[in-house]
């Protein structure tokens, strides 16, 4: 009798039952020799074990931890020596940075439809906005995982914020909300694969008071980017926000501890990104680098090799493919975004792929912050020497209608927002007023950016003769992707994202604080309505 010896001979895989396979070696009569029938019985248990590792190993584990308005150079890992985050660090010294990754929105629930779905913003409809809904007939990797067998859960804001209800959704697109990963994993069934994705607050406004004295913030250390005053309540607005950052380097740490506990390390993959930029002008709402790129860092050290600094073009979309792919699932047709597989799974660092060589942002409607609710649409490409932006209506303003200049920081001055309120007081002086003009004031129809003479993308070059040839290039190729993948914007058609419902009624009739009243001069309440 020939008995197989492995699961390849004995064609063992998923699904496989060693009880059948037992049975198999029985003679046609049904008898079987005592010994024969025990080593039958432990070559199937043992062909049992070998089926559940390789089932686990082709569908990991996934937990995503994510930040909230979080630009990518405020880790330690990636330069910053003020703020403290050895929990982030950790991660990328044993798996995969990424030193251009970008949201696909400097948004928030535009930025996590893209991420679900892999698609750009401009084919979801009314998910191109903040404050929106997702329509149901976009499919989202996280249901197409729990069909798949797997545990799927979130915590926190996952989609949104919105009315995923009024999209046809009957729960948030990002799947069962839970409490904790701890009641989450209670859940899991013997041998399930899981999908958690923890949605942090931090580092949103409004910052805990007294946070950075908390946390003892070196203020002094910080380096203030030259769009920004560095005075002393800026200073300490962005030690509050990097306290932020701290907690949420903490809440990195109990997650993974977490993980060591259920005995999970080994076969999950993790992901730590932000979903955009820090809420500062120029930041949050902006297609600057300040609003859309951000820190990302995967670790599976059994199947990616770590250690890497990866300098590859990548997008938050980029995601849902990944993720698609690590399951063993087929990728939707209507995706737009690429797997990350081939970049996570080589041994290189610096440029992986060289066809990643730019990423396209871009927005709509951030906050409901100008008469009837417009946006302020835009595109942006991004390349390694260039920035390139084309501003689809100038004529608004891209902060948000004044004096709020809502899209900015704290939407309506509702909460302190020292950095904001400096730059409104003090937009006539001298010092100050350019820093004004850039984060407040309208912006041309093309705007363009010399990133190795001007990293922070302060001096637009659009109208400079000597970077004619780089503007209509980048022109064009921001153009053929845009048509490529059907943007009303370029090919014409129905724009749902324009007049979609606002599900946060508060913000069209703001009322400022107190603090901002009398340090602004502004009335008690406006009105963004018609």
């Amino acid at each position: 009798m020939h008995i197989p010896i492995g699961p390849e001979e004995s064609g063992c895989r998923r699904g496989c039952d060693p009880i059948k396979f037992a049975l198999d070696l029985l003679a046609p009569d049904g008898s079987l020799p005592k010994a024969l029938f025990v080593l039958a019985w432990a070559i199937g248990l043992v062909f049992l074990v070998g089926c559940s590792r390789q089932e686990s190993a082709s569908r990991p584990n996934i937990l995503i931890l994510m930040s909230d308005n979080h630009s990518w150079n405020h880790v330690g890992c990636y330069g910053d020596a003020s703020v403290r985050t050895p929990n982030m660090d950790g991660v990328a010294a044993e798996g995969v940075r990424f030193t251009h990754a970008f949201c696909p929105a400097p948004s928030c629930t535009p930025a996590r439809a893209a991420m679900l779905t892999g698609q750009d913003i401009w084919r979801l409809e009314e998910g191109a906005n903040l404050w929106g809904t997702l329509p149901s007939r976009f499919t989202v990797y996280t249901d197409l995982l729990e069909e798949a067998g797997y545990l799927v859960g979130y915590e926190g804001k996952g989609w949104g914020p919105g009315s995923f209800e009024a999209g046809g959704w009957t729960r948030n697109p990002a799947g069962t909300r839970y409490g904790s990963f701890e009641e989450f994993y209670n859940e899991l069934d013997r041998g399930q694969p899981f999908c958690y994705w923890f949605s942090s607050r931090d580092p949103h406004r409004p910052y805990r008071s007294e946070g950075a004295q908390e946390a003892g913030v070196d203020v002094e250390s910080i380096h203030v980017p030259p769009y920004l005053p560095d005075i002393p309540e800026v200073r300490g607005d962005i030690a509050d926000y990097y306290a932020e950052i701290e907690h949420f380097d903490a809440q990195v740490g109990e997650h993974l501890s977490l993980l060591s506990e259920f005995g999970e390390t080994d076969g999950t993959v993790v992901i730590i990104a932000s979903d955009n930029g820090w809420q500062m002008p120029r930041g949050l709402a902006n297609l600057y680098d300040a609003g859309t790129r951000l820190p990302l860092i995967v670790s599976h050290p059994d199947e990616f090799p770590g250690g890497r600094v990866v300098d590859d073009f990548v997008s938050l979309a980029d995601l849902a493919p990944t993720l698609l792919e690590l399951a063993g699932l087929p990728i939707p047709s209507g995706v737009t975004a690429k797997s990350l597989l081939p970049v996570l799974r080589s041994d290189q660092s610096g440029q992986v792929d060289p066809e990643r060589s730019f990423v396209v942002t871009a927005r709509e409607r951030h906050a409901f912050v100008r008469k009837g609710g417009a946006g302020y649409p835009g595109r942006a490409l991004r390349t390694r020497d260039f920035l390139y932006v084309r501003n689809y209506a100038p004529d608004l303003w891209p902060a948000g209608d004044p004096p709020l200049y809502g899209d900015v920081d704290a939407h309506m001055l509702h909460y302190p927002s020292p950095t904001k309120i400096f730059l409104l007081q003090r937009r006539d002086d001298p010092e100050t007023a350019p820093m004004f003009e850039l984060a407040f004031s309208k912006r041309p129809a093309e705007e363009l950016y010399d990133l190795a003479k001007d990293p922070h993308q302060m001096a637009n070059v659009a109208s400079n003769p000597s970077y004619e040839s780089a503007r209509e290039r980048l022109a064009a190729q921001l153009r053929q992707h845009l048509e490529s993948t059907g943007d009303p914007r370029e090919v014409g058609g129905e724009m749902k994202w324009e007049g979609g419902q606002y599900f946060k009624e508060s913000d069209m009739t703001p009322e400022p604080s107190p603090e901002a009243i009398e340090a602004l001069g502004l009335d008690e309440r406006y009105s963004y309505l018609e």
